[in-house]
Parts: C-alpha cells; sequence; structure tokens
C-alpha cells in the first residue's frame, strides 16, 4: 500500500518534492495546499493531483503524511498541527529560526508519538552516500578532518535574504548537517568568518554573503565549510573526507561526465546549474527513506534531533562571526 501525501506550498521546494513524490515507489501525491491561485493550479496540472487548503488536508482520511514546503514562519506550528492529527510529517529545514521553538515542535512531535524527518537532502545524494559508505565500512580509517565547500551561482533577492534567517540558518545549516553525518561526533566548538564580497544590499540587510567556518569534535576531529552566494561557474558542491588509512572525495556533477580535447585545450560541461537539477536524485531518495520509515515504523534517517542540532551550529557560527570569537557549545 502506498503512503498517500499531501504537498504544503506549491513553491519551488514544493514542487520539488511533488515531483519526487511522483518518482518514488510507495508513494502517492493525492493533494497539494497553496494558497495562491495562479501557482495552486499551475501546480495541479503539473501533478494531476488535488487542491485542497491546509485545514481540509488536517481532516483527510485519504492522507497519510505531509511535506511541509511553506514559509518558515510557519514550519513548527504545522509540524504541531498535523502532529496532533497523527499525520507523518516531513518538513523542509528548518523547523523554526528560534531554537526554543524547535524544541517545542519537536516535543509535540514525541508527545503525539508521530514521525518526523527535516529535509536535509544532501546525506541523501549518491555521491555524499558512497564516501560516507567509505567512512562506516572503515575504508578511511578513523576521520580525522572534513572538508565541504558548497557555493551557490548567484545570491537570492533582498526579498528572500529579509525571511531566510541569514546565510548560516539558510545555506551553511545544510553543510553543518554534513558536517555531523561525516564527522560522527557532535561539534564542541565553532569558529566562523563572514564578510560581504558579493552583494552590498546583503550586507545592508545585516546579513552576510561568503564565510568560512571551523568545526572541532572533543576528540578533535575538524570539518572546514567555505560558502559563497557567487560562483560563477555553476552551482559547486564538494566534499572530502580525510581519515588515518586515506582520502574519500565527491566532486562537483555536470551536465555530461565528459571531457573533449581539441587543439584549443580540454574542456568539459558545465556545473549543472542548482539545486533542484544537481540534487534530483538525493529527493526522490529522501522521499523513498521516509516512506520506509513509516512503513516500518522506524525512526527516520534525519530527525528533528538533526534539525535542532544544525540550527544550534548555525547560532553559534552567527555569535562567533559577529564576536571574532570561538563559540563552545
Amino acid at each position: 500500500m502506498s503512503l498517500r501525501f499531501a504537498v504544503l506550498g506549491a513553491g519551488r521546494i514544493g514542487q520539488v518534492h511533488a515531483r519526487a513524490i511522483a518518482s518514488v515507489d510507495g508513494a502517492e501525491l493525492i493533494a497539494i495546499a497553496e494558497p495562491f491561485e495562479a501557482a495552486a493550479k499551475a501546480a495541479q496540472e503539473k501533478f494531476g493531483c488535488e487542491l485542497r487548503t491546509i485545514d481540509e488536508v488536517a481532516a483527510s482520511d485519504d492522507i497519510d503524511a505531509v511535506v511541509i514546503c511553506t514559509p518558515t514562519d510557519t514550519h513548527a506550528d504545522l509540524i504541531e498541527k498535523f502532529a496532533k492529527v497523527g499525520k507523518a510529517v516531513f518538513c523542509e529545514k528548518p523547523i523554526d529560526l528560534n531554537v526554543e521553538r524547535v524544541k517545542q515542535a519537536i516535543a509535540t512531535v514525541e508527545a503525539e508519538g508521530t514521525t518526523l524527518m527535516v529535509g536535509f537532502n544532501r546525506r541523501f545524494d549518491p555521491d555524499f552516500m558512497a564516501v560516507k559508505a567509505a567512512i562506516d565500512n572503515g575504508t578511511l580509517g578513523d576521520v580525522e578532518m572534513v572538508t565541504i565547500t558548497s557555493r551557490d551561482p548567484g545570491a537570492p533577492p533582498a526579498e528572500y535574504i529579509k525571511v531566510s534567517g541569514g546565510i548560516f540558518r539558510d545555506m551553511t545549516i545544510h553543510d553543518f548537517d554534513m558536517a555531523r553525518w561525516l564527522l560522527g561526533e557532535e561539534i564542541q566548538t565553532v569558529m566562523a568568518q563572514a564578510s560581504n564580497l558579493v552583494d552590498p544590499a546583503i550586507g545592508a540587510l545585516g546579513d552576510y554573503d561568503s564565510v568560512n567556518v571551523i568545526l572541532r569534535t572533543a576528540t578533535g576531529k575538524q570539518a572546514v565549510i567555505t560558502n559563497s552566494r557567487r560562483a560563477t561557474y555553476g552551482y559547486d558542491q564538494r566534499i572530502e573526507v580525510h581519515g588515518s588509512k586515506g582520502m574519500a572525495a565527491a566532486k562537483n556533477t555536470a551536465e555530461a561526465n565528459i571531457e573533449v580535447a581539441t587543439a584549443d585545450g580540454f574542456k568539459q560541461p558545465p556545473l549543472l546549474n542548482f539545486f533542484m537539477s544537481r540534487y534530483t536524485a538525493a529527493y526522490a531518495n529522501e522521499i523513498a527513506a521516509f516512506v520506509d520509515a513509516v512503513a516500518k515504523g522506524a525512526e527516520t534517517p534525519t530527525t528533528g534531533h538533526d534539525g535542532l542540532k544544525a540550527l544550534e551550529l548555525a547560532e553559534a557560527a552567527l555569535k562567533s562571526a559577529q564576536t571574532g570569537q570561538a563559540v563552545r557549545l
């Protein structure tokens, strides 16, 4: 029997998840809830599902699970709303921009005994999963250092920056989760440097567009994260894990895995342009993992706790960037 979904929000990320649901065996998209009529009708035509309000979804007997793709400031309330009616919840990061509010939402889920998975899609990228497998099977020995590079092809508009929570909570939060996942230990200290090198308008809004973060665990393992809101050559997504026995690296993904050599030199196709195309397989794998966890009554691979830890690291990084001091967790 398929897990029957409703997607809340038909914006860019909502459509990504709707497409992922349609591609996964054992998942069925029943409805989309979207208050803007044009976006709602476009999504209905594209995915062939019903249109319902959020309250109608909550009351629907033919909906088993929801995917929350609404604005960030609605996430915690919606998690609690659907937990209380017994529906499994998949929520895009972050749960909230406030640590205490995140804790409240997690407590509600636990009290209701429902399922919550937080959308950290990069854990489900096939190349990144292969690197993690090299760690888990002992090929690399003891992990010592992790390097994560994440650069967007261009900065988002000012309207988005205003509600994003800032680069650490919006962008680096994915990399904080990856660092915890790859290091295999909790972070003890955070040191961050941040600048405005891309767009002065971002700085005027109190945010940064270029950051570097150093994370250290209690045993001395380290992770270095590099973020930029600008990469003129495409969507730059790379990781490297160095261990006592060797190293594993996941390189960028191009439009085609070829290299052309002529008298003019060596050329390769451009990188995939943004997360919708770069992480297509990751989003499908993520939904498949959610479906499997719900079917088995098991814990999801990325939990509310993971969302909380990543947000705490984002808060620590922001404090470090503002004060110039390392922050101990």
